[in-house]
């Protein structure tokens, strides 16, 4: 990389923003990355150096996440890249999922991500640029049966990242919202995949597909290290893009949702424009 850039990264101990994280590292650039335990963080990534900044944080907890962008300004002077991966899923209809439930994933998935960038804007503002970029997934524009809650959160990530791109824009700032399909990472494991506690068995079709997805563990397609370096790519350019797919699955998937709008949508095309004042 020509330019040493500071990177905050979110969601750091696992998965793609580990890969993340040692990747930029390897690179020289500086590094700030999130998790709520710094000692599993720093375990993880292995190393200690001037130009990592380990950080305990609580993403639900705006204060928690103003001092974390905080201590990486006072750190390294600016924060020109900020990597929303924090997340996790839930499956469940949302019958079954509790208020508590889904309302917990929103905490992560959507209001983290408010949280951050809430708090990194004034920044980014005061120094005309930066690049965000928000981890969504291929189930934000093309959702699969038994993850409703999920899809839900990761549909907002994408909503609130078009327009903030457009918020932003004169400001210099640059908006990236990444969809990834499945790829191997600790995603389908206990730790990052919560499933209702409570079941409905009327549900089949809801929990056959939970079945099929968790007997994919370990057999994803998708290389978290190419993921990784496909998001550091992006974080380069000087005219990033606004969507970025990440997976051939993802791809299928994105494709299919766009052909199925386009017919839906030209199907009722005559009740759609019938709506204006008659003359």
């Amino acid at each position: 990389m020509e330019n040493t850039k500071t990177w905050f990264i979110t969601g750091a101990s696992k998965g793609f923003g580990l890969s993340l994280v040692k990747q930029l590292l390897n690179a020289g650039q500086n590094v700030a990355a999130t998790s709520r335990n710094i000692t599993e963080l720093v375990k993880a990534v292995g190393v200690t150096a001037p130009n990592f900044l380990p950080l305990e944080v609580e993403l639900g907890n705006e204060d928690s996440v103003g001092c974390a962008i905080h201590q990486t300004k006072a750190a390294f002077g600016s924060i020109d890249v900020v990597i929303n991966n924090a997340g996790y899923g839930v499956g469940g209809s949302i019958e079954e999922l509790t208020d508590r439930e889904t309302r917990d994933n929103f905490e992560v998935n959507v209001f983290g991500t408010l949280n951050v960038i809430r708090m990194v804007m004034p920044y980014m503002r005061y120094q005309q640029s930066g690049h965000i970029i928000n981890v969504s997934s291929i189930a934000g524009f093309a959702g699969a049966t038994g993850w409703s809650v999920y899809a839900a959160t990761k549909s907002s990530v994408v909503g609130l990242s078009e327009v903030l791109a457009q918020d932003v824009a004169e400001f210099g700032v640059k908006v990236t919202v990444v969809a990834p399909g499945a790829f191997r990472t600790s995603f389908l494991t206990e730790e990052s995949l919560n499933i209702a506690k409570h079941t409905i068995e009327g549900y089949t079709a809801v929990h056959a597909t939970q079945s099929r997805y968790l007997q994919m563990d370990g057999q994803q397609s998708g290389d978290p290290e190419k993921a990784a370096a496909a998001i550091i790519e992006i974080g380069q350019m000087e005219n990033p893009p606004l969507y970025l797919l990440l997976g051939e699955d993802a791809y299928d998937r994105a494709m299919a949702k766009l052909e199925k709008l386009e017919r839906e949508f030209r199907v009722n095309e005559a009740i759609t424009k019938s709506m204006a004042y008659n003359a």
